[in-house]
């Protein structure tokens, strides 16, 4: 969703893995309970200035972020990127759980 691909000195991409149900409240420790973001958007999603629409469309919380600061940290289409196989994309059912208990919109 950001589109950002920072590499570290070593060449390595400088990415988290986010759970979208978070393992202290029972979600899983799979792919599909993940996102991979960097380490601000995650900040940012984990405090629920953010989350994610069924269709995978960022969704953003009122008065949360400013547009200048969303331009610079999301692809314009502000969407997330697919994974090409699909059994890798996020779960709506915790996609759904994140909007009902975390995000702030």
């Amino acid at each position: 969703m950001s589109g950002l691909e920072l590499r570290n000195g070593g060449g390595r991409p400088e990415v988290e893995a986010a759970h979208i149900v978070p393992v202290s409240e029972q979600g899983p420790d799979t792919v599909r309970n993940g996102l991979a973001l960097s380490g601000t958007v995650h900040w940012m999603f984990d405090r629920g200035l953010w989350s994610i629409s069924d269709e995978h469309e960022v969704l953003v919380a009122k008065n949360a972020v400013d547009e200048a600061t969303l331009d610079r940290l999301l692809l314009p289409d502000r969407r997330l990127v697919d994974p090409v196989d699909q059994v890798f994309k996020p779960h709506k059912s915790y996609l759904r759980w994140h909007r009902e208990n975390v995000f702030k919109g």
